[in-house]
């Protein structure tokens, strides 16, 4: 068994935990609409149409925001077409996914939504193959209170009050050449930055975020992010970051270390972020957006491309193991240790597409292992990030060379006086003995442990199996004013104290 050691103190804060990190994302792709949060018809569907089932796994992961609409669909997107009565609404050629998109969801829909979810709702604005009039258009739409033609319709579409979205993403992945309507770096900074003064000057207070790079192995890396802030940086409050994780020819070792790859991709960005703010002599400080963020298997998908246009086809739908769980909640651990500067995040994405949310059309929904940590985070997470200072045994990885066995990050409330340490082992076949100096904390107790872990790696939750891989309650318990733990090989791992400071 290998033993590491942790030191925690309540005086080492990072920031407070941002809420916003706990973001998803709702794209018009696959199934995630359709037959996801949306199935008329179905035995939970409510009212409106949407699934009760989905709606209440949505409460439990503990969702706070929701990216919409898109994603690459965004950049195609018209959403005139998705208001107004719903037999009117035109169907169109989806050219990002290869699909049809009927637009029986559209703003309005997704909004009500978003409030049955008790969601923030973050919108994206088409600068792929439109511009500055439309993005004022959905804003006009969106957030006037009303007496103009816009807001008029939408009381007239049956919202009378204006749907009030503050945060803003300015386009999406405009440094891919996948995306219609790409852009250089140039191109899309003098449209973001004209288009951020312009949607200020109908609403000053909003929150924008610009496009950062569509992944940190893009060729134009940092490069992007430097012109596209030189031209922005005052008009913008954050920048995006884009990151999904897969295993790469069997290299399950690096794999369960990729936070190590998250830690560096933030830590480049908010560097490239200050250079710029420094070079225009700016008091400013951007902070980041990692508005997309998973699991995903990429390569499975490229390797099937569509030949059909069908409504809703079901696009990668991973089904995900105990090995994408521990990923997942060491992901979500780098972003609260940078919570510092990355004030929003938002897994990718909610339901059946690459989705913590499975769901079958007139059938069950069921959590997919990396709901687990997700939700349990969420939860747990409250009052400031602590630093964590570690000391644990390391082992070689080909993309990352030697990483840490252990990984851990820890929040503690002062209202409540709880404090929570998240622990990652990313051995494959060890055990760890884990000792956690609390002394700074005085008396604590354990008031629940809880380990997301399985002997086989590649257990999965199905529909005929739903719950094969749940959290199970954890043995922990303190000595000497130290937190004493064995986590499990390829184990994600969290711990609630009580009492103390």
């Amino acid at each position: 068994m290998l033993n590491a050691s942790l030191v925690l103190n309540p005086h080492y804060v990072v920031a407070s935990v941002r809420r916003r990190l706990f973001g998803s994302f709702v794209e018009h792709m696959g199934r995630c609409v359709h037959t996801g949060i949306y199935e008329p018809g179905h035995p939970t569907a409510d009212e409106d149409g949407f699934r009760g089932d989905v709606l209440e796994l949505t409460r439990e992961l503990g969702v706070e925001l929701v990216r919409y609409p898109g994603g690459n669909f965004v950049s195609g997107y018209r959403w005139e077409d998705g208001v107004g009565p719903v037999a009117e609404r035109p169907v169109r050629r989806e050219l990002a996914w290869h699909s049809l998109e009927t637009n029986e969801v559209g703003i309005d829909e997704f909004v009500s939504w978003a409030r049955k979810a008790d969601v923030e709702v973050m919108y994206a604005v088409n600068l792929g193959t439109r511009g500055v009039a439309e993005a004022l258009d959905v804003h006009e739409y969106m957030n006037h209170e009303g007496g103009t033609h816009l807001s008029e319709l939408r009381k007239a579409n049956g919202s009378k009050a204006p749907h009030g979205v503050k945060l803003w993403c300015l386009g999406n992945e405009m440094d891919g050449p996948w995306q219609l309507g790409h852009k250089t770096a140039h191109e899309y900074g003098r449209l973001a930055a004209e288009t951020a003064r312009a949607l200020r000057q109908a609403e000053p207070d909003l929150e924008l975020v610009a496009c950062g790079s569509s992944n940190s192995a893009m060729p134009t890396f940092g490069e992007w992010e430097s012109t596209v802030l030189e031209l922005t940086y005052e008009q913008v409050d954050h920048i995006s970051l884009h990151a999904y994780y897969e295993v790469l020819d069997g290299d399950v070792d690096s794999f369960l270390a990729s936070a190590v790859d998250m830690d560096h991709f933030i830590d480049s960005v908010v560097a490239t972020a200050d250079a710029v703010g420094a070079r225009l002599k700016s008091d400013k400080r951007i902070t980041l957006s990692f508005d997309e963020w998973n699991v995903w298997y990429m390569k499975r998908f490229h390797d099937t491309p569509r030949t059909e246009w069908e409504i809703a086809p079901r696009v990668i739908e991973d089904q995900y193991d105990v090995n994408d769980a521990v990923v997942v909640g060491n992901l979500l651990m780098s972003l609260l240790r940078h919570s510092d500067r990355v004030a929003v995040a938002c897994q990718a994405q909610l339901v059946n597409v690459i989705a913590p949310i499975r769901s079958e059309p007139g059938g069950p929904a069921w959590r997919q292992t990396i709901f687990h940590p997700f939700a349990l985070t969420s939860r747990l997470a409250r009052g400031q990030v602590l630093r964590v200072e570690s000391s644990s045994p390391t082992y070689w990885t080909k993309r990352f060379g030697d990483v840490p066995v252990v990984d851990a990050v820890a929040t503690h409330d002062t209202e409540t006086g709880d404090t929570v340490v998240f622990m990652v082992n990313r051995h494959q076949s060890e055990p760890v003995e884990l000792r956690a100096d609390l002394a700074a904390f005085g008396e604590v107790t354990v008031a629940e442990a809880w380990s997301v872990h399985d002997e086989d790696g590649s257990a999965t939750n199905t529909e005929a199996d739903p719950d094969r891989v749940v959290p199970r309650p954890h043995e922990a318990g303190i000595t000497d004013r130290a937190l004493h733990v064995v986590l499990p090989p390829r184990s994600w791992t969290a711990v609630r104290l009580t009492g103390g400071q």
